[in-house]
């Protein structure tokens, strides 16, 4: 498999760099994960969006899916596709109330937002924890700890594997999530300390002890604010991990 940053920033995008944003590659497929704000702009500077086979997003917090607005232009109005959008829908797999959530957003008024419906160029399925196929990948969602519903991934190819957590604070699942993987794409939102509040967000220390916990073999720090010093969060991770901890960087590229 193979692993590409499109967006790392926390919360909101940072000086030059998107939001949360990934692809997931192997045998031919590309799977897009979470799509924020810049990430189609950095999406182009790669490759065709019309590329993505698939998408997963883990929640529905801007940061995490704002980019869908600017895609559906692409799908619907972008003048010479290489197939038709409207009979080659994109497959969204996303929290169940995507499909009204992703309309809201792309309306620009409520007499637009009574009719919009963007099932003309997208298939939603409901993320749902638990394991499905989707192309080469078996991804498992599992529920985190997080103010809206959100899912942590779990995805597995040719005998690969890797985590994302989303966003979340500690919680159980965490560790059956990422138990073995051979690449933890771990949130770390700030650094530690007793001022943080609960089921938000991860700490560099929280995210570097899941990681040892789990017995992971590599782990990318991203999701880190841009008002958080990333270099203490990543002395954080290493101090509990070890020097197999990096941040993550735009345009990066992991072979998982």
């Amino acid at each position: 498999m193979r692993l590409t940053i499109l967006g790392c920033s926390g919360s909101i995008p940072g000086p030059n760099t998107a939001a949360s944003g990934y692809l997931v590659e192997s045998e031919g497929f590309v799977l897009g994960v979470d799509l924020g704000n810049g990430t189609l702009a950095q999406l182009q500077a790669l490759r065709d969006p019309f590329d993505v086979d698939a998408l997963v997003l883990s929640h529905l917090h801007p940061d995490h899916c704002a980019d869908m607005s600017a895609l559906t232009v692409l799908r619907r109005y972008h003048p010479d596709p290489p197939f038709d959008p409207r009979r080659h829908r994109l497959p969204v797999h996303a929290p169940a109330e995507a499909p009204t959530r992703l309309a809201n957003a792309f309306a620009a008024d409520d007499a637009e937002r009574d009719v919009t419906d963007l099932s003309d160029v997208y298939e939603f399925h409901p993320l749902l924890t638990g394991s499905r196929t989707i192309g080469p990948f078996e991804v498992s969602a599992f529920p985190m700890d997080h103010p809206t519903e959100a899912f942590g991934l779990r995805v597995s190819c040719g005998g690969r594997t890797l985590a994302y957590t989303g966003d979340t604070g500690p919680c159980a699942a965490l560790d059956e999530l990422s138990a073995g993987v051979d690449l933890l794409l771990a949130e770390a939102s700030w650094t530690d300390g007793p001022e943080r509040p609960a089921g938000v967000h991860l700490s560099g220390t929280q995210a570097g002890e899941l990681a040892r916990r789990a017995a992971a073999h590599r782990l990318v720090l991203t999701h880190v604010a841009p008002w958080t010093d990333a270099a203490a969060v990543l002395a954080e991770a290493r101090a509990a991990f070890g020097d197999a901890a990096e941040l993550a960087v735009q345009g990066r590229v992991y072979d998982v």
